[in-house]
């Protein structure tokens, strides 16, 4: 098809040449580009103290701090991606070539907010706050592998760039 990847779950390449003009000027390109990798090492950190946690029972706090720390690290992605989404595609949410990435997105802001909720009105013990802690996380993973996908498929798509299928 021209050397372009084309995104299957919409039948288009993943970019137009403008939406990739766009995403290349943008300033929430570079800012996408620090944060993930960033939020990927707190989740890493945070998921360790975790299980530290629920496998000893120590370090309640630490875990507790790692991951309210994680969860304003994803804050800060998703308002910045949702700018960045604005200026390539003209819409903060739910562009077409993103959209069940941002679905993921909103369950994994969902169980993030509701740990944060948890925590501050004692609504779980300590174990239930790890627990959901963990769904949180997980559902992190799967969107995180989501958006790499995404990111190989716009590398395989460069101008340029030979793609046989």
């Amino acid at each position: 098809m021209g050397g372009q990847r084309i995104d299957s779950t919409k039948g288009r390449a993943l970019y137009s040449a403008t939406e990739r003009r766009r995403r290349d000027a943008s300033r929430w390109t570079l800012v996408q580009g620090v944060l993930a990798p960033l939020q990927f090492a707190v989740f890493l950190v945070s998921a360790g103290l975790v299980v530290r946690f629920l496998a000893t029972g120590e370090g309640y706090a630490a875990a507790n701090a790692s991951i309210v720390l994680k969860t304003f690290v994803l804050y800060a992605i998703m308002v910045t991606g949702s700018l960045w989404e604005k200026d390539v595609f003209g819409r903060y949410l739910f562009a077409p070539a993103f959209f069940w990435e941002d679905a993921v997105s909103m369950v994994v802001i969902a169980l993030h907010t509701a740990y944060l909720v948890a925590l501050a009105t004692d609504a779980l013990a300590p174990a239930g706050l790890m627990t959901l802690a963990l769904a949180a996380y997980a559902t992190y993973v799967v969107n995180a592998a989501q958006f790499l996908l995404k990111l190989r498929a716009a590398r395989l798509e460069a101008p340029g760039r030979e793609v046989l299928s």
